[in-house]
């Protein structure tokens, strides 16, 4: 199974899949279009809240950063005048200076994600998109700022005039996650930010058209007008799509087989352009991840 990950809502469908069959079947392509260097080290937040999700580390209060961190690091940087950008953890950024020295040394990201992996037990293949820095900027009023300045630095609050993703003319998808797909059939979007977590995937050079070609189910992130969480109703607003389950079936277009929405979703499932299946997709414990999974891998098997 292939799925198509952010770093909040999906690791939660993530968490329920992983109940229903091995890790070593599992591979998540992950974005990396909110990269950003923090005191020298490569911070790859997607890429690590799946990473630390399948090792057993994740803090599942927060869905980012390692349960039960400490911050002595931050805290000294802080208080000798250095204010990072991102509240990190010592573990976590242990992290970050394991695959900054790799790629120092000549690793690409995707290399140093699978050492990241084998030195934190993980089975789960877990696939940076694209091996070349593509970032996420958001044009404001203010300007145009990165995605982290945007959502960490200014609490998403600034007015979003459009959303650019800086690069991607130039990024392509990896070696391995090309072989990934033509190994798979069946793939999940998961319920991510459709323009800043899965958009920079889909807008990788042929990814659309592979995407075309498989069996896709996507889950949608929001709930009648409104986000589960995340700014991605003002950025989905900003990129030309209403804030609903429609404008995300809208987003993903014709690479999609079945976009499952909540059961309480006030849409009318007839008027979207794919099928529109209904569970409840609230994954508030463990319990609902795993039966919004199950329901999922059961519409995999209808479509064949």
């Amino acid at each position: 199974m292939i799925v198509l990950s952010g770093g909040t809502g999906t690791p939660k469908l993530l968490r329920g899949l992983r109940l229903l069959m091995p890790d070593e079947e599992i591979t998540v392509i992950v974005n990396t279009a909110e990269d950003i260097m923090i005191s020298g080290n490569l911070v790859s937040p997607d890429v690590d809240t799946v990473l630390y999700l399948f090792s057993g580390q994740l803090d599942d209060t927060k869905w980012w950063g390692v349960k039960n961190d400490t911050f002595h690091t931050f805290q000294a940087l802080k208080k000798m005048g250095l204010d990072e950008k991102l509240m990190i953890g010592d573990m976590d950024r242990a992290a970050h200076i394991f695959r900054t020295a790799l790629m120092r040394n000549g690793m690409l990201l995707t290399e140093a994600t699978e050492q990241l992996s084998l030195a934190l037990g993980i089975k789960a293949r877990i696939l940076p998109m694209c091996d070349e820095k593509v970032d996420t900027m958001i044009n404001t009023p203010q300007g145009l700022m990165h995605f982290q300045d945007f959502w960490v630095g200014a609490h998403g609050e600034p007015d979003v005039l459009d959303v650019r993703i800086k690069s991607i003319g130039r990024a392509k998808p990896t070696e391995e996650v090309l072989e990934a797909l033509d190994a798979e059939e069946n793939v999940i979007i998961g319920p991510s930010n459709p323009i800043t977590s899965i958009g920079p995937i889909l807008a990788l050079k042929g990814m659309r058209k592979i995407l075309s070609r498989k069996k896709v189910i996507a889950v949608s992130p929001i709930i009648g007008d409104s986000p589960v969480s995340g700014p991605a109703g003002k950025l989905m607003l900003a990129s030309g799509f209403p804030i609903s389950s429609r404008g995300v079936a809208e987003c993903y277009g014709d690479i999609l087989d079945t976009l499952v929405i909540d059961e309480s979703d006030t849409a009318n499932e007839k008027e979207f352009p794919v099928e529109a299946i209904r569970f409840d997709t609230m994954m508030t414990s463990v319990k609902k991840s795993e039966a919004l999974a199950e329901n999922i891998l059961k519409l995999f098997r209808d479509i064949g």
